[in-house]
């Protein structure tokens, strides 16, 4: 029964996107509801192509005619939705191949791979020959005017502690998720005082895994930046992938509170 729903769910959507006039309708009806003379107007579509497009929309039920003009059905606002984001998907995959391909992304959860195009406004920073430091004065950077930090870190670069032990005597806070390696590291890194301090106070909270988790994670104040693995099983320090946009914060939190409450 669930696989003849779904199997009929494909067939609608196939039905839409074998048609890009068919889908350039859509786009547009889902914006205004329109007679077919607006539609003449809007899509530069000839008046038969667009006659005979909007009557096998509506026999399909895709869409409905009240007062001459034309609506989208509920339904077709969902379907044309999973198409956009699945277009959307696509297109973001490809502007950065390089950054995906060849990389594991096993250790991001379904729905935060679902929700991939929150990442839509990210630039990808990569090490040059003669800048091999780019990515981490980047995030290096972006830390030290941050207050509050969210991050998972893989591996412990030798500024990490201080720049943290600074987040925390300027009143900040600190969220890590680390491997029992690197929390020991971390902790002898940083002074005594500070350290007791800011865990009493809730302002540095440190969850240890007890196996490597193949994710760099970082969450600041203003950022969130995105780090892989290569296929190898070795990290890549050249490629950073970092956004400003408050969609792609809200996905990193989201990813960070998944990984802190399945590992």
């Amino acid at each position: 029964m669930m696989s003849t729903k779904v199997e009929n769910i494909n067939q609608k959507i196939q039905f839409l996107t074998k048609s890009g006039i068919r889908l350039h309708i859509l786009n547009i009806l889902s914006k205004n509801p329109q007679n077919i003379k607006e539609l003449v107007n809007t899509t530069q579509i000839t008046y038969s192509t667009l006659s005979s497009n909007l009557h096998k929309l509506q026999q399909e039920k895709y869409i409905q005619k009240i007062k001459n003009k034309y609506y989208l059905t509920q339904t077709t606002k969902m379907y044309l939705n999973i198409i956009l984001e699945f277009k959307n998907a696509i297109k973001l995959i490809n502007q950065f191949d390089e950054f995906w391909d060849k990389h594991d992304v096993k250790q991001i959860n379904l729905d935060s791979l679902k929700n991939i195009t929150s990442l839509h406004d990210s630039q990808l920073i990569k090490t040059t020959p003669i800048d091999i430091y780019k990515t981490h004065n980047t995030i290096k950077g972006q830390l030290l005017m941050s207050y509050n930090i969210k991050a998972i870190f893989p591996y412990l670069h030798p500024d990490y502690p201080v720049i943290i032990e600074q987040v925390l005597q300027k009143g900040g806070n600190v969220e890590l998720i680390i491997n029992d390696e690197i929390f020991e590291s971390l902790m002898d890194n940083i002074e005594t005082e500070i350290k007791k301090k800011s865990i009493r106070n809730g302002c540095l909270k440190v969850h240890e895994l007890k196996e490597n988790l193949n994710l760099y994670l970082i969450i600041s104040d203003k950022n969130t930046n995105l780090g892989l693995f290569k296929s190898d099983g070795s990290f890549d320090q050249n490629r950073l992938l970092t956004s400003e946009n408050q969609q792609a914060i809200k996905w990193a939190n989201n990813l960070f509170e998944n990984v802190k409450a399945n590992w």
